[in-house]
């Protein structure tokens, strides 16, 4: 099965899926694919030899949201880690029940447009929230919304800070979302 990670930024998520996968012979990440030009992930991709795409916000949008490009590469699954744009419906309609994203609190709640990173960990502190997470879930024409794969919670403690709430997010990003992508893989169709 053959993975394409779409970043936007530093490529942590994506450096932990690489070496999740690294050594198994049904799995391969072939293909790093960001939208901004220096990028963190971009270094990861170098480092770990897998060629990446960069891609421009016209042709994603009002083109052919690079299909074309992923099916050349006989992508199966697309795994956003860290992606900021919005998927287009294109890439949608090319990929059915074949894009996953990870979002950095329990949706509904925190999700959306400009809910990311350290806005949602202001946002959750800043309600009182006792408990945030993770949310992998199925991705679909509108912003955090597709379908929950798996929810992880964790405690908001008293005096968290957005920095501290995001050190607990990201162990929880590390530890479950390649576990998740590899329970997803084992349930999809062999076929693209």
């Amino acid at each position: 099965m053959n993975l394409a990670i779409f970043a936007s930024g530093t490529g942590t998520n994506a450096a932990r899926i690489i070496d999740y996968f690294r050594g198994t012979v049904n799995v391969k990440v072939c293909l790093i694919v960001c939208n901004k030009p220096g990028a963190g992930v971009l270094g990861v991709a170098e480092k770990e030899g897998v060629p990446t795409l960069l891609i421009e916000k016209e042709q994603f949008f009002r083109g052919e949201a690079y299909v074309d490009e992923l099916k050349g590469k006989n992508i199966d699954l697309i795994v956003l880690a860290g992606f900021l744009w919005k998927i287009p419906e294109a890439l949608v309609r090319a990929y059915p029940g074949r894009i996953v994203n990870i979002h950095p609190a329990l949706l509904p709640k925190y999700g959306g447009k400009g809910m990311y990173g350290r806005h949602v960990h202001e946002a959750v502190i800043a309600a009182g929230e006792k408990e945030s997470g993770i949310t992998i879930h199925w991705v679909d024409e509108h912003y955090d919304h597709g379908e929950p794969i798996r929810q992880v919670k964790v405690i908001v403690e008293p005096g968290d800070t957005p920095e501290t709430l995001a050190k607990k997010i990201h162990l929880l990003e590390y530890e479950h979302f390649p576990k998740v992508i590899e329970e997803v893989l084992t349930h999809l169709p062999n076929h693209r």
